[in-house]
């Protein structure tokens, strides 16, 4: 657990969504490969979807197929993944161990928490209470600004609708986009290492924390807040 000097207390955390609150790898693996069942092919080791599971469609069909958007017959098979994905989206994903209580102390602490997340809204929405997260204070989707991460609006967008300044708010995720959206936004930023973090060691993305667990987190929020109460009081 990497911990910096001094940083801004938080009164918010906003979270990515897959690989950081919920382990959705199973349900997304699963629906590529049965688009690789459909067409006679053996099934892609799970061990090499999952590390790709935060990139989405770009990931999964980049992993099992060997394609990227732009070459021929990508666009056929996410369209196809998408409408699998939709009908088994909930079949196995759940929250990582220790979310439920990290969330838990956020609230009890008097911060807001939301989800930042560049998974469409149609997958989104439906999902959230399926697995336990539907009491987030607000949720934002790729699609909701017209822009996805790394670009900064969908956080700041979270902030805006948490009615919390950008610089009093927390951004945790498992990929480096995420860190890269943080810091544009003006936002602490956490590498969380319980994620899928794809192929870019996380030591290496400029995350102000990086972490390995949502206890971690929970920890450290409170350590951060307690630090700055002690200033206050000094001061």
């Amino acid at each position: 657990m990497t911990l910096p000097t001094v940083l801004p207390a938080p009164r918010a955390v906003l979270f990515d969504l897959d690989g950081t609150l919920a382990d959705t790898a199973p349900d997304l693996a699963a629906a590529v490969n049965w688009l690789r069942t459909e067409r006679g092919l053996p099934p892609t080791p799970y061990s090499v979807l999952r590390p790709t599971a935060s990139a989405g469609a770009r990931g999964m069909i980049g992993a099992a197929f060997g394609l990227a958007p732009g070459d021929d017959g990508y666009e056929e098979l996410r369209m196809q993944w998408f409408d699998r994905y939709q009908e088994t989206m909930a079949v196995h994903s759940s929250l990582f161990g220790g979310v439920t209580e990290l969330l838990l102390g956020i609230e009890q602490a008097g911060m807001a928490w939301g989800i930042v997340t560049n998974k469409p809204a149609r997958f989104t929405d439906p999902l959230l209470p399926q697995i336990g997260l539907s009491h987030a204070g607000c949720v934002v989707s790729g699609d909701t600004t017209g822009f996805a991460k790394p670009h900064p609006a969908p956080l700041l967008e979270g902030a805006r609708r948490l009615g919390i300044d950008p610089a009093h708010c927390w951004y945790v995720g498992d990929d480096k986009r995420d860190i890269e959206a943080g810091h544009a936004a003006g936002m602490v930023t956490v590498a969380c290492n319980w994620g899928y973090c794809g192929a870019i060691e996380p030591s290496t993305w400029g995350a102000d924390y990086l972490l390995d667990t949502p206890t971690d987190l929970l920890q450290t929020l409170r350590t951060v807040v307690e630090a700055a109460r002690m200033a206050e009081r000094a001061a």
